[in-house]
């Protein structure tokens, strides 16, 4: 893994554009806060939410297209691998409405010169690495409880960028995801509590 953002492309198609050089998706170090590997889980999760307040918008934009492509992949697994039936329907909902978000996102991201990234964050495959893992309900177990971890951290991310970003485009796609998000969050934990 590439350590040092020296190209403002990345071999995944992420780009920050011309004014933003030095940006590789590979790499940690593109991501502040974002614990080197040998961290634990929680500091990692806690580091990360913590660069929230400085997030800048690009950065913003390409950690919530991460954080679709996790919503996305690890519900598609989980349709096919979930042993509870409740499970499966929320994986699914997953699956179309983050589908959904990532073309919104899309549409805000490409008049900015954001490309969105192809592959996960390091904090988000991490993520998926831990649910992939598990098999039966112990699969259903961890899968539900990273949609309630992603969806806290992403609930946390919007919420500053609806207060607080830099770009209108950018905070009007962080006021309308919201009550998306919020309810997924609290589906999930619901469902989290069920499974347990």
């Amino acid at each position: 893994m590439n350590t040092e953002a020296t190209s403002g492309t990345a071999d995944t198609g992420a780009t920050l554009g011309t004014n933003n050089p030095g940006t590789d998706m590979r790499s940690s170090s593109s991501y502040p806060g974002v614990a080197p590997a040998g961290g634990t889980a929680a500091t990692d999760m806690t580091a990360f939410m913590s660069t929230f307040a400085t997030m800048q918008d690009p950065v913003f934009l390409m950690t919530a297209a991460s954080s679709n492509l996790l919503e996305i992949q690890l519900g598609q697994a989980a349709t096919q691998r979930a042993s509870n039936a409740d499970v499966k329907q929320f994986a699914q909902m997953m699956v179309d409405h983050h589908t959904k978000a990532t073309q919104q996102l899309k549409g805000v991201a490409t008049p900015l010169g954001v490309t969105m990234p192809q592959t996960l964050m390091p904090i988000h495959q991490a993520m998926a690495d831990k649910v992939l893992a598990k098999s039966g309900k112990e699969f259903d177990e961890a899968y539900m409880d990273a949609m309630e971890t992603a969806h806290k951290m992403d609930v946390a991310m919007f919420e500053v960028k609806d207060k607080a970003a830099d770009t209108p485009t950018v905070k009007s796609f962080a006021t309308q995801t919201l009550p998306m998000l919020r309810s997924h969050e609290k589906m999930a934990s619901d469902l989290e509590k069920k499974v347990d």
